[in-house]
């Protein structure tokens, strides 16, 4: 239609405060850094998927009580500098209502709550930012109580809609504060494929084996890109907020490729270089896994090692006159790609510790998924990722 040329992905920001595209280009700054990071270390059958808002969010609430050496480690991590605390924290407050989604096919709910010891003397300034910014639930649990863990695990299931049933296996002594994100996505294809034209054919591993997967597959038109690296495209939900763009890195490259070129710059660039396509034949496997991950020493690397160091971490404004430091940042992602469409789910959890205390491409486009891809998945008008994932091995248990 043409008022998706007037409005590009990503440009239509109009109704947001000024800082905001800043900010969410920042997020997807970050998540695209976290993932070259995190894929970096998996193995070539292993499947990767992360929430980079997910991450985001539940960081910048832990952000708010960062002062000195910590805060701009984190700034800089998270992509944020140049922003005040209160730019960031409204922009947010912003985009997570931009996000809302008004389409009866897709389903979207980010959620966030921390849980704090209830000896901590929080200050309530953080308490206030957090719950106005982030629309935060925040309550204080006796953490000696064998029910603690039962709240917070519950709290991360019911936001989840039970993909996501635990995020922690136990309370540390030493843990005074559970920072979360949650973040359930359900979204019905705009072109469903169809269950009868699903068949198992041969997936090319990269390390040359193969093994016969279901795949599906669909003729319509969409959205289209091809380049010197990878052929992609997009796969709306519904009315076309959402969509899923899978990304098939060309013969003779590698989704390593791929992601080693995933900066900002080049993202926007290949979401602006998306036509529409008369008649594209999609044949993609279905696929369903879970992903966890520790982030703790891949955002050290990244530029925030103060934050998780016992002695040099500066969290007093989460509450003064004792030693905070993050203990652990936990990740754990859920997706269900099948016919019908998608299911996915993130949890971010940050624990606070106390020491103390183009070619032209020919008429009908064959894109045919038969090797490891890329996958995310996004809302068009302010370009977010919300999910970014590498299948290498797909399988539908």
């Amino acid at each position: 239609s043409c008022d998706e040329q007037i409005n590009p992905p990503g440009e239509d920001l109009s109704n947001l405060p000024e800082k905001s595209a800043q900010v969410i280009s920042a997020d997807n700054q970050f998540g695209l850094a976290l993932f070259q990071e995190i894929t970096k270390q998996a193995g070539p059958k292993e499947n990767t998927m992360i929430s980079p808002l997910s991450v985001s969010l539940a960081l910048a609430m832990t952000y708010n009580g960062a002062v000195g050496t910590t805060k701009t480690e984190m700034e800089k991590t998270l992509k944020l500098y140049g922003l005040t605390t209160g730019q960031i924290n409204k922009a947010h407050k912003a985009l997570e209502e931009a996000l809302q989604s008004s389409d009866p096919d897709v389903l979207l709910e980010i959620a966030n709550a921390i849980y704090y010891r209830k000896e901590l003397p929080v200050k309530s300034n953080f308490v206030e930012i957090n719950r106005d910014a982030y629309d935060a639930e925040i309550t204080a649990l006796d953490f000696n109580s064998p029910s603690a863990l039962g709240t917070i695990n519950g709290w991360v299931a019911n936001k989840t809609r039970n993909k996501i049933p635990t995020i922690l296996d136990s309370i540390d002594p030493d843990l005074v504060m559970v920072l979360l994100n949650a973040i359930y996505f359900n979204g019905i294809w705009k072109s469903k494929f169809g269950e009868k034209s699903t068949h198992e054919i041969p997936f090319h591993y990269s390390d040359g084996s193969t093994k016969d997967v279901a795949m599906m597959n669909q003729e319509a038109e969409f959205e289209f890109t091809s380049n010197n690296l990878f052929s992609a495209v997009h796969l709306p939900y519904g009315k076309g907020q959402y969509q899923m763009t899978v990304i098939l890195p060309n013969q003779g490259k590698s989704t390593t490729d791929v992601i080693s070129q995933m900066s900002n710059e080049n993202w926007k660039e290949w979401m602006n270089s998306f036509r529409t396509e008369k008649q594209v034949v999609v044949t993609m496997p279905r696929f369903r896994f879970s992903w966890q991950m520790k982030l703790n020493s891949i955002l050290a690397t990244m530029g925030m090692p103060t934050a998780f160091n016992p002695n040099k971490a500066d969290f007093t404004g989460i509450a003064s006159g004792m030693d905070l430091y993050i203990g652990f940042v936990i990740h754990k992602t859920y997706v269900d790609v099948n016919e019908n469409g998608t299911e996915a789910a993130a949890v971010t959890a940050v624990g606070v510790f106390t020491t103390s205390m183009p070619v032209d491409p020919p008429q009908k486009i064959k894109f045919t998924v038969d090797r490891p891809f890329l996958f995310t998945i996004s809302e068009k008008t302010t370009g977010t990722i919300l999910f970014v994932g590498e299948m290498n091995a797909p399988e539908y248990k």
